[in-house]
């Protein structure tokens, strides 16, 4: 994310300071990468040469890299920006720094990063919050990436990222499942993987033009509660997270997809009740 923020920022002409790493080859990649910047070892006093200070690095980090930042800097800090790029905190990680002057706040675009490239940012969602003149900025930068700046409070960060974490990681596991038993059932991954994907595609469409209600497709959306039991029954066969994650997503689906989510769901608990759930998985198939 960093690469990609830094490269994107400096071609509309922000100006890039120190790029700082834990190493001379990642500082230096990181550089040539984004096209501008001093590569920097480590964390020095030159970082309090930029007005704005962004920290894009594992949410566990951040903590301890602002709390080095505060004592380099100490009260030079005041009437500076520094941004972390996490979305699940909140700016009160960076309760150091503010006490030293800086104006903190979080700036988190809602785009997956393989570290490939550079992901469109173009209409994307920036979750921003934070001290006023931090999130001043953060909306500069959001817009200036043609991304939309929504404003959160810190309290609602986790539940903004765990949103986020539905409808990628999670969807993607999923996705894999469901190629996984098709494999199972004789088909090569590419093809598999192509089936499925057209057919998420359909569904996500529909959702976007429809609505959940119209969009909602399978034997659960239609009652076929015998299929749904036949489901779980060739899932027995498979490693137990594969049956445990269908019920759960069923469960889910008549919390958030049924019109007669107290009847479906005691529908499908009595089709776990009536289950044969073997006591061990009998290897992995999938």
């Amino acid at each position: 994310m960093g690469r990609a923020l830094g490269r994107r920022l400096h071609d509309l002409g922000w100006k890039i300071g120190v790029v700082c790493t834990s190493s001379e080859s990642s500082a230096r990649k990181a550089v040539r990468f984004i096209g501008a910047g001093k590569p920097q070892v480590g964390l020095s006093v030159q970082v309090l040469a930029s007005k704005v200070v962004l920290l894009t690095l594992p949410d566990d980090a951040i903590l301890a890299v602002a709390g080095e930042l505060a004592r380099i800097g100490g009260n030079d800090w005041r009437g500076l920006v520094v941004l972390h790029t996490s979305g699940a905190l909140g700016s009160t990680v960076l309760s150091s720094l503010k006490s030293c002057g800086a104006a903190v706040g979080s700036m988190h675009p809602l785009q997956s990063f393989s570290g490939v490239g550079i992901p469109p940012l173009e209409g994307r969602v920036f979750g921003i919050e934070g001290d006023e003149p931090a999130v001043r900025v953060a909306r500069h930068i959001a817009r200036a990436l043609e991304g939309t700046p929504v404003k959160l409070t810190a309290e609602k960060k986790t539940l903004y990222h765990a949103a986020g974490a539905f409808a990628a990681g999670h969807l993607l596991a999923l996705e894999e499942t469901g190629v996984r038993l098709l494999m199972n059932a004789g088909i090569k991954r590419a093809a598999a993987t192509r089936a499925l994907l057209t057919l998420s595609r359909q569904v996500l469409d529909n959702y976007e033009k429809l609505g959940p209600h119209y969009a909602w497709t399978g034997p659960l959306s239609r009652g076929d509660y015998g299929v749904v039991a036949s489901h779980q029954q060739a899932l027995q066969q498979h490693r137990p997270e594969f049956l445990e994650a269908y019920e759960s997503v069923s469960r889910l689906a008549a919390r958030v997809l049924s019109q007669e989510t107290e009847m479906m769901l005691k529908e499908l608990e009595t089709i776990s009740e009536r289950a044969e759930v073997s006591p061990k998985a009998k290897g992995d198939k999938a």
